[in-house]
């Protein structure tokens, strides 16, 4: 590893290290007055500011959530970060394809595994969703078990069905800034996916005049305001590194690329 990208991982795992000390003081009441929407199920709704949007309504006025009828979401930590449950209960119910992150390890030809990767696989109902065990980290994951009942985008199991592409990929992070960069755990889930996904529908579609076609998912990333980083600083990144299309920011703030 060169000196250069020493230093790299040296300030990404510093800066993440900071970030997330300050997660850890946020109450849950302190999380939920910048994500929720129209929940009527607590008293804490009544707290919401009425000066901005919070994300969740913020995402659901997006144009591109609103035509999505394919869209992946993370399920959230119980602590920490935004949380999704309002996203994918909202989104189930109005009849749009929801999947979730998979970790697996594939099976090299010598008998050895590979490091885990990402799939995204369905959500088949509400019901579905609530009875997803939970992790080690809290966050509710689809059993190994029902992988092959399940549809997945890149076939993570061989006797799953693929899914055709997302319309659009809702995506966690540690730190954010405000050009739309990102930050996550360290593990690169997201990149590799993302470049799979890339690659998976690029052979699918090359040689039969499709690839035209393929319409890129709409990224978009959801912070809380203390996960976004000041005007003068910026993630620092590689070119394996995926840029976000939009950012949602718990304070109202709204970062999105411009239109090409």
């Amino acid at each position: 590893m060169s000196n250069e990208m020493t230093s790299l991982k040296a300030s990404k795992a510093k800066l993440r290290k900071t970030v997330l000390r300050s997660l850890k003081q946020l109450t849950q009441e302190q999380i939920q007055l910048q994500c929720l929407y129209n929940d009527t199920r607590g008293p804490i709704v009544a707290l919401i500011r009425k000066t901005a949007r919070s994300i969740q309504e913020r995402l659901f006025s997006l144009p591109e959530y609103q035509s999505a009828k394919k869209i992946s979401v993370y399920l959230s930590m119980p602590s920490g970060e935004v949380s999704t449950r309002c996203i994918v209960e909202d989104a189930l119910r109005k009849g749009k394809q929801v999947f979730v992150p998979y970790l697996y390890k594939e099976s090299i030809d010598d008998g050895d595994t590979s490091p885990a990767v990402m799939d995204m696989v369905s959500i088949r109902s509400e019901a579905d969703y609530n009875s997803l065990p939970r992790d080690t980290w809290g966050i509710p994951t689809p059993d190994p078990a029902s992988i092959s009942t399940r549809i997945c985008t890149l076939s993570a199991d061989s006797r799953s069905t693929n899914s055709g592409n997302l319309d659009m990929i809702v995506i966690p992070g540690v730190v954010f800034d405000r050009d739309r960069s990102r930050l996550g755990h360290g593990k690169g889930f997201y990149d590799l996916y993302l470049h799979r996904y890339h690659e998976y529908f690029r052979l699918q579609t090359s040689g039969r005049g499709m690839i035209e076609n393929l319409q890129a998912p709409f990224l978009v990333g959801l912070a809380l305001k203390e996960q976004l980083l000041p005007d003068n600083q910026a993630v620092p990144t590689t070119s394996t590194d995926w840029k976000l299309d939009a950012l949602i920011v718990g304070d109202g703030g709204y970062h999105r690329r411009a239109s090409p």
